[in-house]
């Protein structure tokens, strides 16, 4: 079969046309055929990220970047918008996956992607936005560190400065002469320390006297306790016997006739509350008391009687007049008069 030329030259068109495609897609950095998901960020500055750039997760390309362009917003937040795409498949990206901006090496820029563990809320679809943010960059890392440390060196530059000055004010000449005079005060005291080291030698020389005699006395008084330990001794002894015979004294014999006494009183007692015996009948009968309540009265009776007419009961001479009475004896008389006169 012959192929005619302009078979030929549209077979070699459509090739040619079909490797333009693939190669522009290679230049892009998408699939020579196409079709690869598309995602996209915001970020607040570019972060010096330029198209081509590679996309890594967990440091594998997966894509690349397509486009880096500044969004101006209506609510004046202006923005970056990167689109980058995966070429790789069966990729997905869980939602709350964020985006980052940062270096990949010393000396190129990419995007890093930090998938989250979350799959609770499913997972981003090609053409959605994703969370995104900028790391800071090499330089601003070394500014960082190299910020604190230059204020440090800067105050101890300060310091070292503020130091020399006061040095150098030190040793001026109204310094100099302070020193010269602090000198010569500790000369000065250096001499009153060592005369006092000579007067404290010298007390020490004159007191050593004393305490050796001290010793002395108090190693004779250590010799005569020595001397007295037996007599100490006997009377420790004496005072142990002493104890000892107090401890086995008969203690209980003592207790034992108490409790028989005190049980005779109990027996006593009892019997007075029975009405038996003479104490018994004396707190139980009536009769006694009503007698002695009875005597009494008539014994007040008797002597209020003698108090109104002591002529009946006492004989009075009045000039060898007789008067009537019952006669009594001159010491009859004399207790009658004391009697009456302790009656109230």
């Amino acid at each position: 079969m012959k192929i005619s030329k302009e078979l030929k030259t549209g077979v070699i068109t459509i090739a040619a046309i079909g490797l333009l495609i693939a190669g522009v897609n290679f230049l892009k950095g998408k699939s020579f055929l196409g079709g690869d998901d598309e995602y996209y960020a915001y970020f607040s500055n570019s972060g010096q990220l330029a198209p081509a750039s590679a996309v890594t997760l967990n440091g594998v390309v997966i894509g690349s970047v397509q486009t880096v362009e500044y969004v101006a917003g209506n609510d004046s937040l202006h923005k970056v918008l990167v689109a980058f795409n995966v070429t790789k498949d069966n990729i997905k990206f869980s939602k709350g996956t964020v985006v980052e901006i940062g270096s990949l090496d010393l000396f190129s820029k990419g995007i890093m992607l930090h998938m989250s563990s979350d799959i609770s809320n499913g997972y981003h679809k090609s053409g959605d936005t994703l969370a995104g943010v900028v790391a800071q960059d090499m330089m601003g890392q070394i500014q960082s560190y190299a910020d604190p440390l230059s204020k440090k060196v800067s105050g101890a530059l300060t310091s070292i400065d503020k130091m020399v000055n006061g040095v150098s004010a030190f040793w001026d000449t109204t310094a100099s002469s302070e020193l010269e005079g602090s000198l010569k005060e500790i000369k000065i005291a250096i001499k009153r320390f060592g005369n006092a080291a000579e007067e404290i030698e010298v007390m020490v020389r004159d007191e050593k006297i004393k305490l050796s005699h001290i010793l002395s006395n108090v190693e004779t008084i250590t010799f005569n306790l020595k001397k007295s330990n037996e007599s100490v001794k006997k009377i420790v002894g004496n005072v142990e016997q002493l104890t000892d015979d107090l401890v086995t004294s008969d203690f209980k014999g003592v207790i034992t006739n108490a409790k028989n006494t005190l049980a005779s009183i109990n027996t006593i007692l009892e019997t007075a509350n029975t009405g038996e015996g003479t104490l018994g009948k004396l707190l139980g009968d009536e009769t006694l008391y009503n007698e002695l309540v009875n005597t009494n009265k008539e014994l007040q009776n008797l002597v209020n009687d003698i108090q109104v007419h002591p002529e009946r009961y006492i004989h009075f001479s009045v000039l060898g007049a007789k008067t009537k009475g019952v006669p009594l004896t001159t010491s009859e008389e004399k207790k009658l008069r004391k009697l009456l006169d302790s009656i109230p």
